[in-house]
C-alpha cells in the first residue's frame, strides 16, 4: 500500500479528473478499503479541499468549489500548457499582464525540477503587430460581469461610451466596431481616414477651406446685416447659456457571446431596444447592476459565433457557406499559371483546385473588386479571369493605373 501522502495526491488527482466518483470505484483505483478512502477524504478536507459526500445506494465523492483556492495538482502536460498560456497573456488585451506574470512565477516555484527546466527552456516572447495607437485595455472586472451575464442568460444593462477622434478610423459595420449604428446588410462602412483621393476636404479641415468667389456682374448683393450694438464700457459680455444634453439611456441587451478579435473584446448580444443583433466593444461598456430577468437563448445568424463575427467585420449578412468565401461582398474566380500547392501556402481562405502540374483554379473573396484583383495580382503568374465581369474590369482599371505610375516614373525630371 502506498504511503499516506502519496495516496492523498493520487486521490486528489482522481477527484480533479471527473466530477463524481463512487466510493467503491475510488477504493478500487487506490487499492484500499472504502474506510481508508473516507479517512483520506477527511484529511483532504483538513487541508482545505472542499470534498462533498454524495448520498445514494452507492455513495460517492465530489471535489466542489470552496471559498478559497486550495493547492492544485497538475500533470506534466497541464503544467507546461499553463506556463505557455501565461506567457502569451500579454496579447489578449484583457489588462491582466501583471497578474499573469505573478501567476507564472507562482506556478514555476512549485513545479518539479524536471518540469521547471522544460518551462524555462520554452521562453515565449509575445510580440504584437505594430499599431498606430495603443489598443484599448479592458478591465477584468468588466469582462467578469459580462461573462457572468452570458453564463446566467440574464439581461444586461450598461452605459456605452461614444467613440471619438482617431478611433473612428477603425469603425466597422456594427456597434462595437466603432460605429453608432449597424450598416445595412451587404454594405461596408467607409472609415473616416479612407476618403477617396482627390475628394474635397470638409470645412474647417487642416487642408484649409476654399475661399468664396466674388459675385458676378449683375448678381444682386445680399442685404447688409447691421453690426451688433457695442456693449457699454465696463459691462460684462453676455455668454449664451448651454444646457448639457441628457445622458443616453442605458442599453438593454440579451448577452450571448463574449469574443476576442484582433486584441479587442466584443460582446455579441440581441439589442432589446433595436430588435436586432449587435456587437459592442467591451472597453466601452460600463455594466449596471443589478442584471435583468433571464431569457431563452436565440439562434445566432450564420450558425456559429465565428461566422457571425466574421460576417459583421466584412460588412455582410452571416451566411453559412461550404467554401468559406460566400460571405465576402465581392467574389471572383480565376485560373493561375502556378501549382496548386504553391498557391495554397499563401491563401488563408477560399478554394484552390488543381488543374494540372502548373495550373490551378482559385476562388477568392474581398471587400471590393479592385481589392480582389490586387490580391490575385500578388501571385507572380499569368491570370485568366473566369468571372465575373466586374473582376475583369477591376484588372483593367488597375492595369491603367499601374501603367500610368510606371510612365510617370520613367519620365526624367526636367
Amino acid at each position: 500500500m502506498p504511503k499516506t501522502s502519496a495516496r492523498l495526491l493520487s486521490l486528489l488527482s482522481l477527484l480533479q479528473a471527473r466530477r463524481d466518483w463512487p466510493g467503491a470505484l475510488l477504493a478500487e483505483r487506490l487499492d484500499v478499503s472504502p474506510r481508508t478512502v473516507r479517512r483520506d477524504v477527511d484529511r483532504l478536507r483538513e487541508l482545505g479541499y472542499p470534498v462533498v459526500a454524495m448520498k445514494g445506494p452507492d455513495g460517492g465523492y465530489r471535489l466542489d468549489a470552496g471559498t478559497e483556492l486550495p493547492p492544485l495538482l497538475f500533470d506534466d502536460e497541464q503544467a507546461v500548457a499553463l506556463a505557455v498560456a501565461l506567457q502569451i497573456a500579454t496579447t489578449t488585451g484583457a489588462g491582466i499582464e501583471e497578474a499573469a506574470a505573478r501567476a507564472l512565477n507562482t506556478v514555476r516555484q512549485v513545479l518539479p525540477a524536471r518540469l521547471r527546466h522544460r518551462v524555462d527552456t520554452l521562453r515565449v516572447t509575445a510580440v504584437d503587430r505594430p499599431a498606430i495607437r495603443p489598443e484599448p485595455q479592458v478591465d477584468s472586472d468588466v469582462l467578469m460581469a459580462i461573462g457572468a451575464a452570458v453564463h446566467g442568460r440574464e439581461v444586461l444593462r450598461f452605459d456605452y461610451s461614444p467613440v471619438s477622434g482617431p478611433a473612428r478610423a477603425t469603425a466597422g459595420t456594427s456597434e462595437g466596431c466603432g460605429g453608432t449604428s449597424a450598416a445595412p446588410s451587404g454594405s461596408a462602412a467607409l472609415p473616416a481616414s479612407a476618403a477617396p483621393p482627390g475628394s474635397a476636404a470638409p470645412p474647417g479641415s487642416s487642408t484649409g477651406a476654399p475661399r468664396p468667389s466674388p459675385p458676378r456682374a449683375g448678381t444682386p448683393m445680399p442685404p447688409r446685416v447691421p453690426p451688433s450694438p457695442t456693449p457699454p464700457t465696463g459691462a460684462l459680455p453676455q455668454t449664451p447659456r448651454h444646457t448639457d444634453p441628457a445622458p443616453p439611456p442605458p442599453r438593454r441587451v440579451e448577452p450571448h457571446h463574449l469574443v476576442t478579435w484582433g486584441r479587442r473584446w466584443y460582446l455579441v448580444a440581441w439589442d432589446l431596444d433595436r430588435d436586432d443583433w449587435r456587437t459592442f466593444r467591451a472597453d466601452r461598456i460600463t455594466p449596471r447592476t443589478p442584471t435583468g430577468p433571464r431569457f431563452p437563448p436565440r439562434e445566432l445568424p450564420g450558425g456559429s459565433v465565428a461566422a457571425f463575427i466574421t460576417a459583421r467585420f466584412r460588412g455582410v449578412e452571416a451566411t453559412e457557406g461550404p467554401d468559406g468565401v460566400g460571405g465576402w461582398p465581392c467574389r471572383g474566380e480565376v485560373i493561375l499559371a502556378l501549382p496548386a500547392a504553391e498557391v495554397l501556402r499563401h491563401t488563408r481562405e477560399g478554394i484552390v483546385e488543381e488543374l494540372g502540374p502548373d495550373r490551378c483554379r482559385v476562388v477568392l473573396g474581398s471587400w471590393s473588386w479592385p481589392g480582389l484583383a490586387a490580391a490575385i495580382g500578388r501571385f507572380d503568374a499569368d491570370i485568366e479571369v473566369i468571372g465575373p465581369s466586374e473582376l475583369a474590369s477591376a484588372f483593367a482599371h488597375l492595369a491603367t493605373r499601374y501603367a500610368a505610375a510606371a510612365q510617370s516614373r520613367a519620365t526624367p525630371d526636367p
